[in-house]
């Protein structure tokens, strides 16, 4: 008779920070982040992958955490919207980019979708050419893939566009 695994250890650097958890081995990882590691910045929508609410980073690329089992993170990088902001080193924070672009620019209602935007948009801008000019294509496809109930989406577009510049600036 062979043994069936039903649960894993995992290890997985999140935020900056190596984390270990002993998840059920059919745990999506949008499950173990929440419940396991107890970061519930990143939301759950529909569950099937679509909305984008719970995009998170793994080693670079925004993936949909509903749609990925914790475990195929093991070994792996992973950045919540709870890891974009970086410590001041005077014991508070400064916000990235993106989300001082968000609150700038007004582009967020509820909220809901917001981590899964910031971070889809995060890794959007942080892996292109900053000095290439911005095009409306790109943005259109930084935020096609996150759906928002609330919002016609010309601030989350202005947001991009402000952020790109900042970023930018920032690498002048």
């Amino acid at each position: 008779m062979t043994s069936i695994d039903t649960e894993r250890t995992i290890t997985v650097t999140v935020n900056g920070v190596p984390r270990e958890a002993t998840v059920p081995v059919r745990r999506l990882l949008s499950d173990a982040l929440r419940h396991d590691l107890g970061l519930t910045g990143t939301h759950v929508g529909c569950e099937h992958g679509v909305c984008g609410a719970c995009t998170v980073v793994v080693d670079g690329a925004p993936v949909r955490s509903c749609l990925m089992l914790a475990v195929q993170v093991d070994g792996a990088e992973v950045r919540t919207v709870e890891g974009l902001a970086r410590e001041d080193h005077q014991g508070g924070q400064v916000l990235h980019p993106v989300q001082e672009a968000f609150r700038e620019c007004h582009a967020l209602q509820c909220g809901f979708c917001t981590p899964g935007f910031l971070m889809t948009i995060a890794a959007g801008l942080e892996t292109r050419d900053n000095a290439e000019e911005l095009t409306e294509d790109e943005v259109d496809d930084m935020v096609g893939g996150n759906l928002c109930r609330c919002t016609g989406y010309a601030n989350i577009k202005k947001a991009v566009h402000h952020a790109a510049a900042a970023m930018k600036d920032a690498d002048a």
